[in-house]
């Protein structure tokens, strides 16, 4: 007969755990184990998701067992478990900022502004290949010893390559390696809004002290500072007073800095002080090997055909590579049949050299979303939340993420200025749902494709 854990064993078990381990540690790891239930010497402990769940076994089960000896007693097994996850979201409407299951708060709490960075951006997750080997080297030495050889950190791409995935990557790094540091990841709108509304606010020292006192600073896609000349007088502060203080700086741009002419010469300068790398296309095998490691998460096996005329299909754009990928899954899943080479041709029709030439305007999408749901292209921008305008919306967010180079920040604001974490959610939940219900599929689906058909 099964037991459940006594509570003061259970709470020495909490106080023995968190006294081993840094304050960012626990509450980002280990304050969300749950006691299930002991039986047959037994312990079984439940972690908040299967992410945490691995991230525990990989990094602290030793330190859980120990606990687990202190607090229960030698002789114990200790079982770690994810809860299942729910067959069918309910419908959630985005603009409810759920909190997403993989975002997680990255220091700096005190901040009006905290910032949060997506564990699946992580460094284990980032396929390395021949394209990306140095600035990934680089990111991890930065990483490992922040304000040391490269500072500043000025990596440089096209879009959907990795360089955002590389930012995310360093900031939750450094956070577990040094938990006493601040850490400001911010995509270069959202700087600037934020500095927009603190000039609104009358709350200029607070956006001062915000971003001139952490230790380090990830600012990406700064393309689009180009041309703000209130913003780069301000920028330029900043960037002198985290560098004189020895702080570590990370930015990452479209363009290498010399190409960015709406910049002041004296901030392109300054971008090249420390190390300039730049992340190419992948090269076949290491759009296989990011495909592979998709595939190993798949509910089915994947052929290696099928990943290989996907590799084939989309050369220069990783983000689109897993969206087809995801696209056969879905499929698949849909129709209960295996995966093949016929089935993924059949899916992926759209899916050939000419249409990674023809970008799909956003202005494109909203317009046919909103064709096909019967309603307007400001009700897609607008504030109402209603069903089926609340899914609607996400699948014109999913359309605009898997048919166009924006970034997530980019996306909220052609959204009424929506949240990036908001858009995530709405992106994962069609690709979730994709799998799931038929016509939801059918439609997004011929969405896609008489877009890039037509862009």
């Amino acid at each position: 007969m099964e037991a459940h854990p006594a509570a003061e064993n259970w709470e020495q078990f909490r106080q023995t755990l968190r006294g081993r381990v840094t304050p960012v540690t626990w509450r980002t790891w280990l304050d969300g184990l749950q006691p299930e239930s002991i039986a047959d010497d037994v312990i079984h402990i439940t972690a908040p998701s299967e992410f945490h769940l691995r991230w525990v076994n990989e990094k602290f089960r030793p330190l859980v067992e120990d606990a687990v000896a202190t607090a229960f007693g030698s002789g114990l097994i200790v079982e770690l478990s994810a809860p299942d996850e729910p067959h069918y979201e309910p419908l959630l409407e985005e603009d409810s900022d759920p909190e997403p299951a993989d975002a997680l708060p990255i220091l700096v709490e005190e901040s009006p502004t905290a910032q949060r960075f997506l564990p699946k951006y992580s460094f284990e997750n980032f396929v390395v290949g021949p394209s990306n080997r140095f600035a990934h080297a680089a990111a991890m030495a930065i990483a490992e010893q922040p304000g040391g050889n490269y500072n500043p950190l000025f990596v440089y791409g096209g879009s959907g390559l990795g360089k955002t995935h590389l930012l995310h990557a360093v900031a939750q790094h450094s956070a577990l390696l040094h938990p006493q540091l601040e850490i400001s990841y911010v995509s270069s709108e959202e700087f600037f809004n934020n500095f927009i509304d603190s000039i609104r606010k009358k709350r200029m020292d607070e956006f001062k002290a915000h971003y001139r006192t952490v230790d380090l600073f990830l600012l990406d896609d700064v393309q689009f500072l180009e041309g703000k000349e209130q913003i780069l007088e301000e920028f330029f502060h900043t960037f002198n007073s985290l560098y004189e203080a020895g702080k570590q700086l990370v930015f990452s741009a479209d363009r290498p800095p010399k190409s960015l002419t709406n910049l002041e010469a004296r901030i392109r300068s300054r971008f090249e002080w420390g190390l300039t790398t730049d992340i190419q296309p992948p090269d076949v095998e290491t759009r296989l090997a990011i495909l592979r490691r998709n595939a190993a998460f798949a509910p089915q096996p994947i052929p290696e055909p099928v990943l290989e005329f996907i590799a084939a299909g989309v050369v220069d754009n990783i983000r689109e590579l897993e969206g087809a990928l995801t696209r056969v899954t879905a499929y698949a899943a849909l129709t209960h049949q295996p995966i093949n080479l016929e089935m993924a041709e059949d899916v992926l029709q759209d899916l050939g050299p000419a249409h990674s030439k023809a970008p799909v305007s956003p202005a494109r999408i909203l317009a046919a979303t909103a064709e096909a749901f019967s309603l307007s292209i400001a009700d897609l921008e607008g504030p109402r939340r209603n069903q089926p305008l609340a899914r609607a919306r996400q699948i014109a967010m999913y359309l605009v993420r898997e048919t166009t180079d924006l970034s997530l920040p980019k996306i909220g604001v052609i959204f009424g200025g929506r949240d990036h974490t908001t858009v995530l959610h709405g992106i994962n939940t069609v690709s979730r749902l994709m799998s799931e219900d038929e016509m939801l599929f059918d439609r997004v689906t011929a969405l896609m494709q008489g877009l890039r058909r037509n862009p």
